[in-house]
């Protein structure tokens, strides 16, 4: 699914990421370990391209994202991310949800209300937001915005989900929840998750543990002791 070929980042003079190799597998929860500083958060932004990466490359299926006359659009239709904060646009729950398909020229809003409440359905939120849509989602709980952002970030369905900690900024009780939700889309969709933490205890809920270290892989290893994102402690 996912192939990285000697990554490197760098900016200006300073080496982020100091040629990093991982491959992963399609429908994987993958969780990127490793202190602050380690070149987690730079790592995932390369996937997504938000980041240039200067040498090296990532293949997602046979697309290579550091060609040239690479489809940078074609590839961020199979890519959704969710950050560690949420920042919804300050409009309603509804619009943050269609704001995506609106860009993509869809303009009907029966289709528009089919796509948000299949997406708020798809991320296990329906029921919790549906009577509250019109509202701003500037109003809404930390964890309300993060399940919105998540909601936002797989209204296209996306083959792969990338997930710079976004447990951060919620204390624990949510945050078990939004790993929750997390682990539901990925068994439910079979969507390609890569989740970056600082909190080594999310590492046991993944198939796939890649952990970094000053720009480098240090370890990348298959989780054979996976627990429930319900099960985790920390």
């Amino acid at each position: 699914m996912i192939d990285v070929k000697n990554l490197h980042k760098y900016f200006g003079s300073l080496e982020v990421l100091k040629g990093i190799d991982c491959h992963i597998d399609k429908g994987e929860c993958v969780c990127v370990i490793g202190p602050s500083g380690s070149g987690k958060s730079t790592f995932l932004r390369c996937l997504n391209l938000l980041e240039t990466p200067t040498k090296g490359d990532i293949v997602i299926d046979d697309m290579h994202l550091t060609e040239k006359d690479f489809d940078v659009d074609a590839m961020r239709k199979r890519v959704g991310m969710v950050f560690q904060k949420p920042n919804p646009f300050p409009m309603s729950i509804y619009d943050n949800i269609a704001y995506g398909p609106r860009t993509h020229g869809i303009r009907s809003k029966a289709k528009l209300d089919d796509i948000v409440e299949k997406s708020l359905r798809n991320a296990a939120i329906w029921d919790e937001l549906k009577d509250r849509l019109k509202k701003s989602a500037l109003g809404l709980s930390g964890g309300q915005q993060q399940r919105t952002a998540i909601g936002r970030a797989i209204v296209k369905n996306p083959d792969i989900l990338l997930c710079d900690e976004p447990t951060g900024a919620l204390d624990y009780n949510t945050s078990k929840e939004i790993l929750k939700l997390i682990e539901e889309v990925n068994q439910k969709y079979g969507n390609t998750i890569i989740m970056v933490t600082h909190n080594e205890a999310i590492k046991n809920m993944a198939d796939h543990v890649i952990k970094l270290r000053d720009g480098a892989v240090r370890h990348n290893d298959i989780n054979t002791n996976k627990v429930s994102a319900e099960d985790l402690e920390w």
